[in-house]
């Protein structure tokens, strides 16, 4: 109490602030909603976006030598990194013949290799994206075969008794307390003598 600081301590009387430990979140307002949730959303990552290392015909022309690939064009330093693959754009002028090998080609480009007399291969297995893609597989619909006829039952018993003019005989009801011959009687249920003796 006597340090000049007071009973407590230059922490006010209560609240998060006075216990110990005590570590404010970031971006934390004092309970107003803070302003990184106030802001409204924007846009969405592709996961199977593909990045290539990209050289342009401009800069082919002026490196020395008439075939280029990807490995060439790193130990030169004219890519960095291969990445997805090595794409050739058209951008610049072409003044020789040049054979370049890459994984994808744009159309001007393939245009102006073309024209001067310059050969294009294009290579394969680029790297496949981080998660495999199932392919959709299309339904197939079959054609809805037609229902079969369901033909009317034929009345033939009373046709019968018609032609013969013999009136049809009654069935025999049989009585409540008649049983056939064939069925077992069961026994009427004894009680069980009880276990007890009877005091």
């Amino acid at each position: 109490m006597g340090s000049g600081r007071g009973k407590f301590s230059g922490r006010g009387a209560k609240g998060a602030k006075s216990i110990s430990g005590y570590s404010r979140m970031r971006g934390f307002e004092g309970g107003q909603m803070p302003l990184h949730r106030r802001l409204p959303k924007r846009g969405f990552t592709n996961i199977f976006r593909k990045e290539f290392a990209i050289i342009n015909l401009g800069a082919l022309n002026e490196l020395e030598g008439d075939s280029f690939d990807p490995a060439k064009l790193l130990e030169i330093g004219a890519i960095r990194k291969i990445k997805d693959g090595l794409k050739v754009l058209g951008s610049g002028e072409l003044k020789r013949k040049i054979s370049i090998k890459a994984h994808l080609f744009s159309k001007s480009a393939l245009e102006k290799i073309q024209a001067l007399g310059g050969t294009v291969e294009v290579l394969g297995g680029n790297k496949a994206p981080s998660r495999a893609v199932k392919p959709v597989k299309e339904r197939i619909r079959k054609p809805r075969s037609a229902a079969p006829a369901v033909e009317a039952p034929q009345a033939s018993a009373p046709k019968a008794e018609a032609e013969s003019g013999e009136p049809k005989k009654a069935k025999k009801t049989e009585k409540s307390g008649d049983k056939p011959a064939g069925e077992k009687t069961s026994k009427p249920k004894q009680p069980k003598p009880s276990s007890k003796e009877e005091k």
